[in-house]
């Protein structure tokens, strides 16, 4: 007839009411405890994070407010359709003719040979034609002429600044006879 005091409370009334802020409290980290795990899997993928942000929140209270802190800002449904929004938008603006330097992002036509802002080197010219080539190409679309391994066009040295300032060292080496 008579339950047990909780707190040392002999009052029936007030230990009636201790038992049952008691209850409520177990109840609600319970409730913690199940919707920590809940949450952990909608937002990580990697199965021993889960586990143990289920682990934490099995300290009462406080292990569920820490997980809330750390806890990633978005779930994995929506960094995945976010995903697919900006591949759906890549490739809408591929479609249009949108292009980007590979180089520095800035925006190009698809027959520049060069970027315009940091003169990067995009397409070669078909030594036909001149029409931009792609570098996957064998064949020009434009003029119908074989690629193959055409040689590079040379480059201008230096030669003429390396012949002058070594002529200028080797006269400032021979000692002056006047």
């Amino acid at each position: 007839m008579f339950a047990p005091a909780v707190f040392g409370i002999h009052n029936s009334h007030v230990n009636l009411a201790a038992n049952l802020v008691l209850l409520f409290l177990v109840v609600v980290w319970l409730a913690l405890v199940y919707w920590t795990f809940a949450d952990a899997r909608r937002r990580i993928a990697d199965g021993m994070l889960i586990a143990c942000a289920t682990a934490s929140s099995l300290f009462p209270f406080l292990g569920t407010i820490i997980y809330m802190i750390v806890r990633p800002p978005e779930y994995l449904d929506d960094v995945r359709e976010r995903e697919l929004e900006m591949q759906a938008a890549e490739a809408r603006l591929a479609e249009l003719g949108y292009h980007l330097c590979p180089h520095c992002d800035y925006e190009v036509e698809k027959d520049f040979l060069r970027c315009p802002s940091c003169m990067r080197k995009l397409k070669d010219p078909c030594l036909t034609c001149g029409r931009p080539l792609d570098p996957s190409w064998k064949i020009c679309p434009f003029c119908e002429s074989e690629l193959g391994d055409a040689a590079p066009a040379p480059r201008r040295t230096r030669r003429r600044r390396e012949s002058a300032s070594l002529a200028e060292e080797s006269a400032a080496e021979q000692p002056s006879t006047t």
